[in-house]
């Protein structure tokens, strides 16, 4: 998505890191009457990769 040629560097989780990431949007459904997400992921990683772009510079 980025072409980046950037070097992957592995670093050490920290002890309190979750061993497991899989985040429920149930409470949001239910507090913000029905809500749904409306971005597919690849959408929302194109648009999050543009705008860091933009801002960061790269």
């Amino acid at each position: 998505m980025t072409n980046s040629s950037s070097k992957i560097v592995f670093q050490p989780l920290p002890s309190d890191d979750p061993l497991r990431r899989k985040p429920d949007i149930q409470l949001a459904k239910e507090r913000l009457n029905g809500w749904e997400p409306q971005v597919a992921l690849e959408d929302g990683l194109k648009k999050t990769i543009a705008y860091f772009e933009e801002v960061v510079g790269f």
